[in-house]
């Protein structure tokens, strides 16, 4: 289907193009959503008439978005939640979530404006993108971790999950050192011979 889109579309066009696309997307994605129009011999006389509109109302909401992002863009978000002892989350972090936490500290996001490629299932540093505008796009880090104190330690670069099992390893070295020093298994003077 050839439609005239209305604002910048990924990977498609700018605005004022007439582009090919497939028939689903228009129907289901560009058009509901006010993307563009049937390119048509009537919507395009719409479109050049009200194309000055158009552009200006593009401008002030690229203006909005982009003072938006100044406030956002680089910010840093910690979640706790639970996970195994190989960093594998019980679950996963999904656009709702890392809208849900930048809303609660102040931003103003919506859950289709985050950009995830696919859920986020382990801990650790993780950079989102976050599209406020076709033309405006921020990047939020969130900082996944088991507690408040694992969230610090990863802030500071250190490898919590990696760290954890360096700590086991010692731990286990200690115990077979202390068993080799302490004798283990020979008990001197309980042997009896008959």
């Amino acid at each position: 289907m050839k439609v005239i889109l209305l604002e910048r579309v990924e990977g498609k066009g700018l605005l004022g193009d007439v582009v090919t696309v497939k028939d689903g997307y228009a129907r289901n994605f560009l058009l509901p959503r006010q993307k563009a129009l049937r390119a048509n011999a009537a919507n395009l006389k719409v479109f050049e008439g009200q194309r000055a509109d158009i552009e200006a109302r593009n401008q002030k909401a690229k203006e909005q978005a982009g003072k938006t992002g100044e406030g956002l863009d680089g910010t840093s978000y910690i979640l706790i939640r639970q996970a195994g002892e190989s960093g594998q989350l019980y679950g996963s972090v999904s656009g709702r979530d890392v809208a849900d936490i930048v809303n609660a500290a102040g931003g103003k996001l919506e859950r289709s404006m985050v950009a995830l490629d696919k859920p986020i299932k382990t801990l650790g540093l993780h950079p989102v993108k976050v599209v406020l505008h076709a033309e405006v796009v921020i990047t939020v880090t969130l900082n996944i971790a088991r507690s408040q104190d694992e969230a610090e330690r990863q802030a500071r670069g250190e490898d919590v999950v990696n760290s954890q099992f360096e700590e086991d390893r010692v731990a286990a070295e200690e115990a077979a050192q202390d068993m080799l020093a302490g004798g283990a298994g020979s008990h001197e003077g309980d042997y009896v011979e008959s």
